[in-house]
């Protein structure tokens, strides 16, 4: 991956995180999820595999059920 092709994709913050410089930042590729720190924006991204991602959030529960 070169640095120009990650700063084409169109990263996001999560609306959740309280101090909007401390989280992490995905990217979704087309052919999969691209996650990176935001405070390291040059540093190393992880790719992740579109049904991984979606297991992920699948454990993570639906932020409207009142789960912190």
């Amino acid at each position: 991956m070169t640095q120009a092709r990650a700063r084409a994709w169109a990263w996001r913050k999560s609306s959740r995180s309280v101090n909007k410089d401390d989280c992490v930042e995905i990217a979704s590729t087309g052919v999969g999820i691209r996650v990176r720190d935001s405070k390291r924006r040059r540093g190393g991204v992880i790719a992740v595999a579109p049904a991984a991602w979606d297991s992920f959030l699948g454990f993570l529960g639906d932020p409207r059920d009142g789960r912190p």
